[in-house]
């Protein structure tokens, strides 16, 4: 008899430190969505270019500022390029609703196992949630904003948009900001031009583009 009331009390105890666990959550979470920005810049966005100046004869002559970038639609990206970074990035980006607990398990376990951040687990739309509105601190907090804004940006955005500003806003290093620029600075050749060697380079840039940029 002793040992099943010392167990119910036991049980009591989890059940209402699983309660206290789950209202604080959502008091986070609650606070969090009222903190989170509204997406009118991402539906009709405005890209910092570069000044461009051309000769009387309409040839380019030079261009200033500090990034370069020629944003570019979807359709004009190359399906390869496409494939390419979703394979690199985030290859369930068509499959979840804007975070990949998958990535996060993933993520999360290695954190447990070394202590250190090697992966971050973000999707596709989480970077863009971070590039647009974030800052890059690395905190929990933070990722849990990243979260929340980037499950209210799928509600709000078709994937192929939020695929145009990732791949239009994504820092490919040597101040080219997209895939647009990334072929001329590289390459010497428009997007359409690179072969699959040269797409993959690219496609590989996010992770660490002073490292790996060729």
């Amino acid at each position: 008899v002793a040992f099943l009331a010392s167990l119910g009390r036991l049980m009591l105890g989890i059940a209402a430190g699983m309660m206290t666990i789950g209202l604080l959550l959502l008091g986070l979470y609650l606070y969090l969505q009222t903190q989170l920005p509204e997406l009118d810049a991402l539906k009709d966005i405005r890209y910092q270019s570069p000044m461009k100046i051309y000769s009387r004869d309409g040839v380019l002559i030079g261009q200033f500022g500090e990034k370069v970038r020629y944003p570019l639609t979807l359709e004009e990206m190359p399906e390869r390029m496409r494939q390419a970074f979703l394979a690199a990035e985030d290859y369930r980006f068509y499959e979840h609703p804007g975070f990949d607990y998958q990535g996060l398990l993933r993520a999360s376990i290695t954190f447990l196992s070394t202590g250190e951040k090697r992966q971050g687990g973000s999707t596709i739309t989480m970077q863009v949630a971070r590039n647009f509105f974030l800052s890059n601190e690395k905190t929990f907090l933070r990722k849990i904003r990243e979260i929340l804004l980037a499950m209210k940006i799928e509600s709000e955005l078709p994937k192929d948009k939020i695929l145009e500003l990732y791949l239009n806003k994504i820092y490919l290093g040597n101040h080219a900001y997209g895939v647009g620029p990334s072929a001329k600075i590289y390459y010497n050749k428009r997007i359409d031009e690179l072969d699959l060697a040269e797409i993959a380079t690219i496609a590989g840039l996010p992770k660490a583009p002073s490292a790996f940029n060729p």
